[in-house]
C-alpha cells in the first residue's frame, strides 16, 4: 500500500518506534519528526499523512500543521490523552484531524485506521477537485460538508491563500466570493488569469446580490458561471454535476 507517513513528536520514544515499524510492516513508509516547524518543513512535500504524538502541546506546530492541511487537503491522526487532545484543538481545527486516539493506543485499531486512510485518499483523488475561496468560513465549511461526499473540496479565506493553495494543488474549478473584503473576487480572478499555471481554471462565482445589475456585473468577468449563496443543497449538486458533465 502507498503512503508516507510523518510521526511527530517531542522525541522517538520506544512507542514511537513501534509506530514505525509496524506501518513498515503494513507496507506505509513512516518516519519520525521532532516537534518543531522546521523540522516538519524538511519532509512535508512527500508526506500524505501527519501522526502527532501528544507528549505535550505545542501551540506553534499546531498552527502550522492547521494552515498546512488547509493549504494542501491533508490530515492529522492524533494520539494521546483527552485532556492534551481538548487543549490542542485551541489550535488545530478539529476538520484537520482524521481520527484521535487515546493512550495507551491499541495498535491494531490504529493500523486498519492508516490503511483506511490510504485507500480512501486513493477513492479520493479519483474525484473532481473544488477550491472555495470565500473570508467567510463557517460558509465555506457548511458548502464543503454538502459536497464533500461527490468531490474533493478546499477551502481558502482569502485570494492569497488560495494562490498559495494553488501553487501546490490541482483545482478542477473554482468557487470564488464575489464580494470579499481586501481584495475582492474580480481583483482575485485577474490574478488567476495572470498565472500560467492558473489561466485556464474554470471559476464560478458565489454573490448574495440578486439585482439584475449586479448579475450583469458579475457576468461581465467572463466566469464559466455564477452562483447565488442562498442555493439549497440540492440545486448546487445539480449545477456542479451539470458543469462537469459538459466538460
Amino acid at each position: 500500500m502507498p503512503g508516507n507517513v510523518q510521526i511527530i513528536g517531542t522525541g522517538e520514544t520506544f512507542m514511537v518506534k513501534g509506530i514505525i515499524m509496524k506501518l513498515k510492516d503494513a507496507g506505509i513508509n513512516a518516519y519520525f519528526t521532532e516537534d518543531k516547524v522546521e523540522e516538519i518543513q524538511k519532509q512535508e512535500e512527500q508526506t500524505q499523512l501527519f501522526v502527532y504524538y501528544l507528549d505535550e502541546v505545542v501551540p506553534k506546530t499546531l498552527i502550522y500543521l492547521k494552515d498546512l492541511c488547509m493549504e494542501t487537503h491533508r490530515f492529522v491522526i492524533m494520539i494521546g490523552n483527552p485532556v492534551e487532545y481538548e487543549e490542542s484543538l485551541k489550535y488545530l481545527s478539529e476538520s484537520n484531524v482524521q481520527f484521535f486516539f487515546s493512550r495507551p493506543l491499541d495498535m491494531d485499531v490504529f493500523l486498519e485506521a492508516v490503511k483506511k486512510f490510504f485507500t480512501d485518499e486513493m477513492m479520493e483523488a479519483r474525484k473532481k477537485s473544488i477550491l472555495i475561496v470565500d473570508d467567510d468560513v463557517s460558509y465555506m465549511r457548511t458548502i464543503r460538508t454538502w459536497l464533500m461526499d461527490s468531490y474533493r473540496v478546499s477551502m481558502a479565506n482569502s485570494g492569497l491563500q488560495a494562490i498559495t493553495w494553488l501553487a501546490k494543488n490541482k483545482a478542477d474549478l473554482i468557487l470564488l466570493d464575489y464580494e470579499m473584503p481586501v481584495t475582492n473576487g474580480p481583483k482575485v480572478l485577474e490574478m488567476f488569469k495572470s498565472d500560467m499555471s492558473t489561466k485556464d481554471v474554470p471559476v464560478m462565482f458565489l454573490t448574495s446580490k440578486q439585482d439584475k445589475a449586479s448579475i450583469v456585473r458579475v457576468l461581465a468577468l467572463k466566469p464559466a458561471d455564477y452562483i447565488l449563496k442562498n442555493i439549497d443543497r440540492v440545486s448546487l449538486h445539480q449545477k456542479l454535476d451539470q458543469f462537469f458533465l459538459n466538460l
